[in-house]
């Protein structure tokens, strides 16, 4: 592996080669705690690749909600092939033997699970969540769990989805989104796999992929997805190309434009993070322990990082600093 990050150095122009030495020195010393792969791509050719682990290039890496991005991507193909209805397809009529206890759950849609919106309670960043991924993984019936789910409330001092900017209040709920693999594979008629692999992976020269599946035998579509660093480099280059027929141009950009606020100078998409780095407009997919895979449209480029900090405090903060601290300059640099 060391070889291999070697000749792609020497690939690199002469003036850039001390800069991409400084990533390689900063992750050895340990300043980013775990980091097992930084690859970073420009105009679609590789200018950065090393691994930090034993796994090397050939390592499945479960990056974890990363893989909630996919799902939207497969979300766009079903709608594209028009096997889905649309984006306000109601996911609850998919399920027949599922009876909401309030009506407001039928009028959910897709979109609201793309978003991160919906109106159910379900928030894994509050501990006292009923709708907490945690809580999830402790029933059989994943999908059950997601609607059985009471319609949040939004007291005086919460903002309304009406208040919030893009007219939507956005909590990040893993359950939305693992929902929306079983309602792929009612509406498809394939198991989320073979939809991937005919559709989405087999276009992009992936090969090599390992599923988690929920206990009722889904794919589970909220995370856990194993795939090696290349490719992980190509669904930011997919979007970075408009789709390239892969995805629709239209899907990639209704995809990439903010639909909710996450939080002051962070918007989200379908499944896409939006946020600014170092000056640089980007979308990004993201998983526990700071893995990340960024598309930057300014500058043409894609990184990924990838790690096992995922009981480290800080992590995603570690990768961001990296990427600012390191990589931008290094891909930058005149």
């Amino acid at each position: 592996m060391k070889r291999l990050a070697a000749s792609l150095f020497l690939l690199a122009a002469p003036a850039l080669a001390d800069s991409w030495q400084g990533v390689t020195n900063a992750v050895n010393r340990g300043d980013f705690k775990q980091i097992t792969s930084v690859l970073v791509s420009r105009h679609g050719q590789i200018v950065y690749e090393h691994y930090f682990d034993a796994g090397g290039a050939d390592a499945l890496r479960n990056t974890r909600s990363v893989t909630k991005t996919i799902t939207g991507m497969l979300v766009g193909i079903a709608i594209e092939k028009k096997l889905l209805p649309g984006v306000d397809a109601h996911p609850l009529s998919y399920f027949p033997e599922i009876h909401p206890d309030d009506p407001r759950k039928a009028k959910i849609t897709v979109e609201d699970f793309l978003t991160m919106s919906s109106l159910l309670e379900c928030d894994d960043n509050n501990n006292f969540s009923r709708g907490n991924e945690e809580r999830m993984y402790l029933v059989e019936d994943w999908t059950r769990f997601l609607f059985d789910l009471p319609i949040k409330g939004f007291p005086d001092w919460t903002d309304k989805p009406a208040d919030s900017p893009y007219g939507r209040a956005w909590s990040y709920c893993t359950a939305g989104v693992v929902a929306l693999g079983p309602m792929l594979e009612r509406a498809t008629k394939q198991s989320i796999p073979d939809f991937a692999q005919a559709y989405l992976f087999r276009p992009l020269g992936i090969t090599d992929v390992k599923w988690q599946f929920q206990p009722k035998g889904t794919a589970m579509t909220g995370g856990g997805l194993g795939l090696r660093s290349r490719d992980l480099l190509k669904f930011a280059e997919l979007y970075l190309d408009g789709g390239r027929g892969i995805i629709s141009k239209e899907w990639v950009a209704r995809s990439l434009a903010p639909h909710a606020q996450v939080k002051e100078g962070t918007d989200y998409g379908y499944l896409w993070w939006l946020q600014s780095f170092g000056g640089h407009p980007a979308f990004f997919m993201t998983g526990t322990g700071g893995n990340k895979v960024f598309g930057f449209p300014d500058l043409d480029a894609a990184v990924v990082i990838t790690t096992t900090n995922f009981r480290v405090a800080g992590a995603h903060p570690l990768s961001e600093k990296l990427l600012t601290d390191f990589i931008l300059p290094a891909l930058t640099d005149p």
